[in-house]
């Protein structure tokens, strides 16, 4: 079996882990921001109950940003 890995910043839509990683913000700061804006932000993908981050929209959403 081959392994596929991605780097993150060719992937569209990345985990709540990956993004921490990514965007070097906190597990918990990134859980309350989706908890915050629930499923109306443009930056979110819900796969069930699993939510999944659409990198180069949420990156769209951080520039705008003075603080998190």
């Amino acid at each position: 079996m081959t392994s596929y890995d991605i780097p993150y910043w060719k992937k569209y839509t990345l985990s709540i882990e990956e993004a921490a990683s990514y965007f070097r913000i906190g597990e918990g700061k990134l859980h309350k921001l989706v908890m915050r804006k629930s499923s109306n932000a443009e930056y979110l993908l819900w796969n069930g109950n699993r939510v999944q981050i659409k990198r180069e929209r949420f990156e769209r959403f951080v520039d705008t940003l003075s603080a998190i």
